[in-house]
């Protein structure tokens, strides 16, 4: 299925509970961090997990291991 379309994914920012998650996840789509990167893992039913940068090479055994080299603090709401 490489390069095949099979939809669109919506998403919804919450800037008024993780303003510095989104403003992280905003700046790395521009800067096209998450071009070429897979879901690499996938639960049907449940959940997806992707964008990792090592997804972009052959040994799976490192995808879900990468990240952009920095780390945004913790913005917890209850």
């Amino acid at each position: 299925m490489k390069g095949e379309m099979l939809g669109d994914i919506v998403l919804k920012f919450y800037p008024d509970v993780a303003p510095n998650h989104v403003k992280n996840f905003i700046k790395l789509v521009q800067e096209k961090f998450y071009d070429g990167t897979t879901f690499h893992r996938v639960i049907p039913g449940f959940m997806i997990q992707g964008g990792d940068p090592n997804s972009k090479n052959s040994d799976r055994a490192t995808h879900g291991m990468g990240g952009p080299g920095h780390r945004v603090k913790a913005e917890f709401s209850s």
